[in-house]
């Protein structure tokens, strides 16, 4: 009788895992460049500056969690997994670029051409967030099916939540692409900035609360 591996036993790390490993820590390192690209001006451009960072830095550190959660025992070399893999990496590597070029205006620009490139900045940074939430939600998906054994039933049971509250999470994002969203402001902030802070939201204080539920384990 076949015994469904618990989450904490790893199997042998394929290389795109490796990869992946790279591409985050990569784009972390992309994100601070962009910090010195150009010496700020002012005080309010410094924290800019560090605000964008950080919003970065939370984005990728978020990813990266649950990724390595679900990877260490997701069938890496399944191919539809290797192509899922690859989409994911191609959407995390684009965040710096497109976080920057929401955050941080290009000072030659006037306040209607800033104005224009942050909202299909963050038009196009909407729908990366959420397709990354989409392929994590695949990949929770996959470790739900009882049938394919790759996990405890009763972990299977979490990886169900996590893949419905990924799904729901991708759909707020996906509707924050809406250009109502960025034209109504909330303390002079477009309410697309704000939404994308939900899974941020949702996946830390639910560590904190039930931190089965995000690390998927069972207490």
């Amino acid at each position: 009788m076949s015994i469904p591996p618990q989450l904490s036993e790893r199997r042998p790390r394929p290389r795109i895992e490796t990869l992946a490993d790279l591409v985050f820590g990569l784009s972390l390192s992309i994100g601070a460049i962009g910090l010195i690209a150009s010496a700020p001006a002012t005080q309010g451009e410094i924290n800019s500056h560090i605000y964008a960072f950080g919003f970065t830095f939370l984005v990728l550190i978020t990813a990266w969690i649950i990724y390595t959660t679900f990877m260490s025992v997701l069938p890496g070399e399944v191919r539809a997994i290797t192509f899922l893999n690859v989409a994911l990496l191609l959407l995390v590597a684009l965040i710096p670029y497109l976080l920057n070029s929401v955050e941080l205006a290009n000072p030659s620009l006037s306040p209607g051409e800033a104005s224009a490139i942050g909202a299909y900045a963050s038009s196009l940074f909407a729908l990366d967030l959420t397709g990354i939430m989409l392929i994590l939600s695949a990949f929770a998906h996959v470790l739900s099916i009882e049938e394919r054994k790759l996990v405890a039933p009763e972990l299977a049971r979490l990886f169900r939540n996590g893949r419905n509250r990924l799904a729901i999470l991708s759909l707020a994002t996906a509707v924050s692409i809406a250009p109502q969203f960025w034209e109504w402001t909330l303390f002079g902030v477009p309410t697309r900035l704000y939404i994308w802070y939900l899974p941020l939201i949702s996946y830390w204080v639910g560590r904190l609360v039930r931190p089965q539920s995000r690390t998927y384990r069972a207490s």
